[in-house]
């Protein structure tokens, strides 16, 4: 049963697995998820566990996501159990053709290129030609161990050498350019590399599985960083940076904090923060929502203490907004002036960031505080109609008791 791109992540993150399962299971809140006694081998001592995305029992070691388990528990085939699961969240399943086949096979293709790539520029890193690289991650006090665990590279300096190297493995320039890692020039000449003379970030889906990648380029060169194009893999608004970590290091109890950069997110995870994330090159939009509160119930944004931090934090808070309810809010902190999460951590240590997260605050506290900022008259009028801002934003959220 080929299906377009995309379907069925979009199925998986539209069902809600602990529903799903406790139609069969009796299920008990264990921390951020369920446990219950698995329905696949007798036993008294419950040890199957129900998470956000997928279920495993560690008696018998059976596991897998929603489809997986309505095929297991009752015998239906993939198309059954794709079909059920799509009619309870009101998705159409699309017809199976040729065409989504196809598109499929591709889509498949392009995450073997990108890891052909990914290879490649790791190799680089360690090379002469990624000796400036290597030092540049070293000198931001990254470990060996760390580079290689988020699969750190160097894009060489000669353009062409990614496309010829490839080729051997039967990479065709018209590959690269799905990928994303090809740009077609706009002058009728031959498509050129995207990434060159930079150190390269991996960008992971939620599978773990590469989707594109982002360069931060050494010396006064602009733009700083460059992240690959919207593909049929890769899209900016729905995609956070190391979220494939940040959901272990959530499961494992850890804060889900949102901060701003590839760097951010390295150095926190190296400092054992192990749930963070951030966005790629754009402001945080309701698809980053979503996935942040299947992380967590409560996530905290970190915002840079001058007034671009502010304004991001405003914008964020107004976004939020309709999409709070009880089971989910979240927490706003505030980094000391001149610093990011990276810097704080070198210089502060563990300890450092850890108090922005114990200074967090809720989201109610924190949006007064930001409507309030720049009201100093005192006076009558004054304050009505701070209220009435304060009024006004509350009623953009969907449940009014809240």
């Amino acid at each position: 049963m080929a299906l377009p791109p995309g379907f069925l992540d979009e199925l998986r993150a539209r069902t809600p697995l602990s529903a799903v399962i406790g139609r069969r299971v009796r299920l008990a809140k264990s921390g951020r998820q369920w446990k219950g006694c698995c329905p696949f081998h007798g036993e008294k001592t419950p040890s199957f566990y129900v998470y956000d995305d997928h279920f495993h029992c560690f008696g018998c070691g059976v596991h897998g996501d929603a489809v997986s388990f309505v095929m297991q528990s009752q015998g239906a085939s993939f198309p059954e159990a794709v079909q059920q699961l799509a009619a309870e969240v009101g998705m159409e399943v699309p017809k199976a053709s040729p065409q989504a086949a196809a598109a499929e096979r591709r889509r498949l293709d392009l995450h073997g290129v990108l890891e052909a790539a990914g290879a490649a520029y790791r190799r680089r890193l360690y090379l002469p030609e990624g000796a400036r690289g290597l030092a540049y991650l070293r000198a931001r006090g990254l470990s060996e161990e760390t580079i290689a665990g988020f699969g750190l590279g160097w894009a060489g300096e000669g353009r062409g050498a990614l496309l010829a190297e490839l080729a051997r493995d039967g990479v065709t320039a018209e590959m690269l350019l799905e990928a994303g890692l090809l740009r077609q020039a706009d002058d009728g000449r031959p498509a050129y590399e995207l990434f060159f003379n930079r150190v390269m970030f991996p960008i992971r889906d939620r599978q773990a599985r590469l989707i594109s990648f982002g360069g931060r380029i050494l010396g006064d060169g602009q733009p700083k960083y460059v992240n690959g194009p919207e593909t049929d893999l890769f899209s900016k608004r729905r995609t956070l940076f190391a979220l494939e970590r940040a959901r272990e290091g959530a499961r494992a109890g850890g804060t889900v904090a949102v901060v701003e950069g590839y760097m951010d997110v390295i150095a926190l995870h190296q400092a054992g923060f192990t749930a963070a994330v951030a966005p790629l090159g754009t402001a945080l939009t309701e698809e980053h929502l979503e996935v942040l509160w299947r992380l967590s119930p409560v996530p905290v944004l970190c915002f840079d203490g001058d007034a671009a931090g502010a304004r991001a934090a405003v914008r964020s808070v107004e976004l939020a907004l309709p999409h709070v309810t009880p089971e989910r809010g979240l927490k706003l902190a505030t980094l000391p002036a001149g610093e990011d999460p990276d810097s704080l951590v070198r210089q502060r240590g563990a300890a450092g960031f850890q108090a922005v997260l114990d200074g967090a605050r809720p989201l109610g506290e924190a949006l007064f505080d930001l409507m309030h900022e720049g009201v100093v008259d005192t006076s009558p009028e004054s304050r009505a109609a701070f209220r009435g801002r304060l009024v006004e934003a509350a009623g953009r959220i969907a449940d009014k008791a809240l």
